[in-house]
This record gives structure tokens, sequence and C-alpha cells, in this order.
């Protein structure tokens, strides 16, 4: 039979292996975890990537990616103009004589807002310039450009290839830089001379 230090011993030792167990099983799934996060982040670097690649191409995603920052300077503004106001009100009541907080500066913030505004309303602009161009070029010249430069083979009737375009398009300013020079010369043909 066993002594009771042996059973004492040996229940010691079989929970010291089931907590070396327990930590190999937790260093096991750690690592699991780790791998994992490892690999999600290898997932979305190319995905962020082509997201940025996207966004300097791309107006529309510009202005996306400028709403966040807008709705926070405008939040902000809005907050300092408020603590201002209360500030000032409590000067001018005599509750206060010295403001005892430093206000962020209200024509800052203002500003801030601002140029997030005109940054908007440039890609705005350009985006509907984009779209005009586009449309302009469906209605006067509905064919298709392939992107290839000089191969030839196996286009149909209705594709131009990128040389072709270019003399179209070359045509077509020649073509109105004479339109405007024959209107400018026949305005200062019929306005008198002085």
């Amino acid at each position: 039979m066993f002594s009771m230090p042996d059973k004492n011993i040996q229940f010691g030792m079989a929970k010291q292996q089931e907590m070396q167990q327990q930590q190999a099983q937790q260093a096991q799934q750690q690592l699991q975890q780790a791998q994992q996060l490892q690999q999600q982040a290898q997932q979305q670097q190319p995905q962020q990537q082509q997201s940025q690649q996207i966004q300097h191409l791309d107006n529309i995603s510009k202005i996306k990616s400028l709403v966040v920052p807008l709705r926070e300077t405008l939040a902000l503004t809005i907050k300092t103009a408020a603590q201002t106001l209360n500030q000032n009100s409590q000067i001018d009541s005599g509750s206060q004589k010295t403001p005892d907080v430093q206000i962020p500066r209200f024509d800052k913030n203002l500003e801030e807002f601002y140029s997030i505004c005109d940054q908007i309303e440039l890609h705005l602009k350009t985006s509907i310039k984009c779209l005009m161009q586009a449309e302009s070029s469906n209605r006067y010249l509905s064919l298709q450009v392939t992107p290839t430069r000089n191969e030839t083979l196996g286009l149909s009737e209705s594709t131009l290839t990128y040389p072709q375009f270019l003399a179209t398009v070359g045509a077509q300013v020649s073509y109105t830089k004479e339109i405007h020079e024959t209107l400018l010369a026949a305005a200062q043909n019929i306005s008198p001379s002085e």
C-alpha cells in the first residue's frame, strides 16, 4: 500500500502534469489565433492596396473619404463656437473676469471645415466634367477604342485602334479651331471698326 506522503506526491505530480497540458493547449490556441490574424492581415493588405489605388484614380472615392473628416470638423467647429459664445456671455455678464480654460480658436476650425468643403467641391466638379466628357465622346464618337496601340488583328469595323482615335481627335480639334477662327473673323467684319 501507498503511504500518505506517496499519495500526496503522486497527486501533486498528476496536478502538475494536468496544468502543463492546459498550458500547452493554451499556447497552441494562442499560436493558432496569431496565425489566423496574420492570414487575415495578409488578405486585407491587397484589398487595402487596391482601394488606395482606386482612391488615387477615382474622384468619387476621394469624396467619400472626405465625408468623415467633414463631419468631424463640423462638429468641432460648432462645439468651439458654442464654447466661445458661452465664455463670452459669462465675461459680459460679469460672472467670469478672465477665461479659465483656453478654448480652441473658432476661425482655425472654420477654416479647416471650409478647406474640406473646397476639396469636395473640386472633386465633384472634376467628376461632373468627366461625365460630360464621356457623354460627349459617346455622342460624337460612338465607336469603341481598343487600348492596344498597333494591333489591328481581329478588330471589327465598329472599333478604332488607338492611333486611329488620336487622328480622329486631332481632326476634330483642327475643325473646331477653324470654326472658331471663322466666327471671330465674321464678328470682326460685322462690328464697326474704330
